[in-house]
């Protein structure tokens, strides 16, 4: 009967999905990012670290790079640990106020005393050249054995 063609108004299964797939990996994505920049209580004691800075590593055929977003941090304040089975990065980034007069409207920048463990698993390492350039802490792990990377 030549009728009207009956409307569909749902998406395409892959159109759907796809869709409901980068919503998913936005929400991650954000909360992700909200879980680091909301102050961590981890304990009672002064040192208590408040935050985690956020971290890049790459693997080398040499040993692992890890690049620390520390930005107001004193590169001389920086402690770095290396223990058989985890890289440890600790400092303190002091809070950045105006003078007596201003008014905080955002402080997005987290500061105060912070912690970074990385654990690591299976092969042995060594710490290689560490270096401070534009608010990022570099640190480069050789393998245990390895003699690259040692001036």
């Amino acid at each position: 009967m030549g009728g009207w063609a009956k409307p569909t108004t749902h998406m395409s299964i892959d159109r759907q999905f796809g869709w409901m797939w980068a919503q998913a990996c936005e929400l991650l994505d954000r909360a992700d990012r909200m879980q680091r920049q909301f102050v961590r209580y981890v304990g009672p004691s002064a040192d208590a670290a408040v935050w985690e800075p956020p971290v890049d590593i790459q693997e080398t055929p040499e040993g692992l790079q890890f690049v620390f977003a520390l930005p107001g941090v004193n590169p001389e304040h920086i402690d770095i640990s290396l223990e058989p089975n985890a890289l440890t990065v600790r400092a303190i980034r002091p809070a950045r106020l105006g003078s007596s007069n201003s008014v905080v409207r955002r402080m997005e920048i987290p500061h105060g005393h912070f912690v970074r463990r990385i654990a690591l698993a299976g092969a042995r390492f060594r710490l290689g050249d560490t270096r401070y350039l534009n608010g990022c802490l570099e640190v480069r792990l050789v393998r245990a054995g390895d003699n690259r990377g040692q001036e």
